[in-house]
């Protein structure tokens, strides 16, 4: 029996919540006339997969899971930023920026209310709506259909960490067709470890009509004739919103049995499978998901390897990863987390006249660890990591930096004058060829890099952030928290967004 003392009252509530009607359907089809209203929406329940049913459901997520995946989907960048890493900043305020700008909620009464649903539903705001030109429109567009995309595959499907197809796809014998220009193929491919499965995807957003989803199929069919007889699965998600009216998903799909997916390049054979979801779920058994992992949080590592001192800080998490492991999207709310909430009224009673260092080694004999973070320029999103994954992108970047220097061609010095005039085109495909180089060459030190970056993770642990990010101070503690943020966590990253700059209520 809960205790008298304490007050009933009614469950809380959080500001970012929304809900996302999505359609499953095994084929493109017109759109469908405002059914994202009107349907009887099932609940979802979080299989990990696909739904065993195709037909309308209503997930509920929040704003901070979708900008989880709007900073890690789309090209790796990463390889261009080996010299100025400040730049990281700048790709990530790309990445979130046009979201802020342009999506706003709506409250919404359907006809068939969906058991837990939050009413709310996210749709393009009035700036959008009646100031936007065409050609930021298109630009939107496009960042909404890759950020939903990845949300709808990761958070929802259990998919893998997904990765740009432009590289090569997942099976090296058929890196040379894929990297065929002429192709018009997919925009994504995952390994979905649970359907032990290949998945091609293709994302398209804005006011999606059946001409783009059909256009966007074809791309897919061209992407599964080149994967041939591996068994995959086919994945077209329209992120279709028109302003006034709610944003809502279309997932076209198609399963194409065969041959099992492949091990990746020089992985060891004991080593277990990486688990659905979430990499960090599984970075204590797996040293390509430690691999994986360390790649997917390479732009946020840069970001903070070259923030100012000033605008660091670490920020008190359990230290006991399991709290964290995926149940229900990939982060975890540290608001409605009641371990850390406890854990962290602690910390703060024993801060009382106690001296820094003394302080920092109690809360991890308190079970907390600290994990470094700082806010993006020019938004209100916070990203952080845990000292084990820092040190293992540190790790990582320097053997990044090691392929750069002795890889001809990789760096802009190495390239001739007369190059600068080269079209956009024909410098877009420059581009797209260094990139490719520069992932092979990651590929062949595979191998190599298990052992180094494993052995960089397990040394993390002990080591103080001052080593790690070699400056004289450790950043600030901040045990104090901020009311103004909406935390969340996964196994090894941290995320929080400002409660006040969430997009309204009313659009």
């Amino acid at each position: 029996m809960i205790p008298a003392h304490v007050p009933d009252e009614p469950p809380l509530t959080y500001a970012d919540s929304f809900d996302i009607p999505v359609l499953f359907r095994n084929g493109p089809a017109d759109k469908p006339r405002r059914q994202w209203r009107t349907a009887n929406h099932k609940a979802w329940t979080g299989p990990d997969g696909f739904p065993a049913a195709d037909g309308w459901y209503a997930p509920t997520t929040t704003w901070r899971e979708i900008i989880k995946a709007a900073t890690e989907v789309g090209r790796d960048v990463t390889p261009h930023l080996q010299n100025q890493p400040r730049y990281a900043h700048g790709e990530l305020v790309a990445r979130v920026s046009p979201l802020y700008a342009y999506l706003g909620a709506h409250p919404v009464k359907p006809r068939h209310p969906v058991p837990g649903a939050k009413g709310r539903r996210l749709t393009w705001n009035p700036v959008y709506a009646h100031g936007t030109e065409r050609s930021a429109k298109n630009a939107a567009g496009y960042r909404l259909g890759m950020t939903m995309t990845e949300w709808a595959c990761r958070s929802l499907l259990g998919l893998g960490q997904t990765e740009h197809l432009e590289l090569g796809g997942p099976v090296p014998a058929l890196h040379k067709t894929f990297k065929d220009p002429k192709k018009r193929l997919p925009d994504l491919w995952g390994h979905h470890e649970a359907e032990e499965l290949y998945w091609l995807i293709e994302a398209k957003g804005g006011d999606v009509g059946v001409g783009t989803l059909r256009k966007g199929w074809a791309q897919l069919t061209a992407g599964s004739k080149v994967l041939g007889a591996y068994a995959h699965r086919t994945v077209l998600v329209g992120a279709s919103v028109r302003p006034g009216d709610d944003l809502f998903l279309t997932i076209d799909h198609d399963l194409h049995p065969g041959q099992p997916p492949l091990a990746p390049a020089g992985s060891d054979t004991a080593d277990d499978a990486a688990g659905p979801g979430n990499l960090e779920d599984h970075l204590g058994d797996s040293d390509d998901a430690l691999i994986g992992a360390a790649r997917a949080q390479m732009l946020v590592y840069l970001a903070l390897r070259s923030a100012p001192a000033s605008q660091l800080r670490t920020v008190p998490v359990p230290a006991d990863r399991a709290s964290r492991h995926r149940r229900s999207g990939l982060t975890t709310p540290l608001e409605s987390d009641g371990l850390t909430f406890a854990m962290r009224a602690g910390a703060r009673r024993a801060a009382t006249g106690t001296e820094e260092p003394t302080l920092r080694a109690g809360i991890r004999y308190m079970g907390l660890d600290d994990f470094l973070s700082c806010r993006i320029p020019g938004t209100e999103v916070h990203l952080g990591m845990s000292r084990k994954l820092f040190a293992a992108c540190e790790r990582l970047h320097e053997e990044d930096l090691a392929i750069a220097r002795r890889t001809p061609g990789l760096r802009a010095e190495d390239q001739p004058a007369a190059d600068l005039e080269l079209s956009d085109e024909a410098q877009e495909e420059q581009g797209l060829t260094q990139r490719r180089i520069f992932r092979e060459q990651q590929e062949e030190a595979r191998p190599r890099l298990r052992y180094l970056l494993r052995d960089a993770y397990e040394q993390g642990a002990a080591s103080n952030w001052s080593d790690l990010l070699r400056r004289p101070r450790e950043p600030e503690l901040d045990l104090g928290g901020n009311v103004g943020l909406l935390e969340s966590a996964t196994p090894e990253t941290y995320l929080a967004v400002s409660r006040y700059d969430l997009p309204p209520a009313r659009a």
